[in-house]
């Protein structure tokens, strides 16, 4: 059994960890259970009635948070001509092409989310065995490889606080909705967003009961069980 210190099983005390909250009553644990010195960041964590071997039953998509991710996100765009033009007038940070292909080969990774054109592909794919392992490979599916008039949009949905979510090879997903800053009624929304974007994306393939548990939790901090029937129900208005 893992030890905990001080701090957290004081935190652990203010809550029930075998009830089940709803998703209201969750978010504001989350915030009070915080005890970090720092801005905590506010994760979702769901586990899903799904095989992760089988490709039938990959849960995979993006969700713009309606308040955002509380952070700066750095977003790398990889394009040639008027695409470059598209992505910097949104606000990219990083734009170019065989110069940035380049600095990633010699192992720059200062960036959080990489973006490119299918015309650029052909480069960008060289730079796979780099990007894959960290999550920051360009790629259709999760609405980060398009065409260049494309761009802007993209780039400025990112900034503003799209996220990606998939499912990893335990059939969990784990999401940062925010920041423990952030006021109870902006988690809430966020939250809410994450949940009606993963039931949207259930496969067809999926049997039974799709959301099995949902839990809440602030860096370093206990975890919230929330209903999974509530959150599963949750809709933004």
């Amino acid at each position: 059994m893992a030890k905990h210190g001080k701090k957290y099983l004081e935190a652990a005390k203010k809550f029930d960890r075998t009830k089940l909250y709803s998703p209201d009553e969750a978010v504001a644990l989350v915030k009070e259970t915080s005890y970090t010195n720092f801005n905590a960041t506010v994760e979702a964590h769901l586990r899903l009635g799904v095989d992760p071997r089988k490709a039938d039953q990959q849960v995979r998509g993006t969700v713009s948070l309606p308040r955002g991710t509380g952070k700066n996100v750095r977003v790398l765009v990889i394009a040639a001509g008027e695409g470059q033009k598209f992505a910097e007038e949104a606000g990219a940070d990083f734009v170019g092409l065989d110069d940035l292909v380049e600095k990633i080969q010699g192992g720059w990774f200062d960036f959080d989310v990489a973006v490119a054109t299918p015309q650029t592909m052909s480069k960008v794919g060289r730079l796979g065995r780099l990007l894959g392992p960290r999550g920051l490979m360009p790629s259709p599916k999760a609405g980060t490889v398009v065409q260049p008039e494309d761009l802007g949009r993209v780039v400025r949905e990112l900034k503003g606080g799209r996220v990606e979510f998939r499912l990893d090879r335990t059939a969990n997903v784990h999401v940062s909705i925010g920041k423990v800053e952030f006021e109870v009624e902006a988690l809430q929304e966020n939250f809410t967003a994450l949940m009606e974007a993963v039931m949207s994306a259930r496969p067809a393939a999926a049997k039974g009961q799709y959301l099995r548990s949902v839990t809440l939790a602030a860096t370093m901090g206990p975890g919230i069980k929330v209903d999974p029937t509530q959150a599963s129900l949750l809709k933004l208005q």
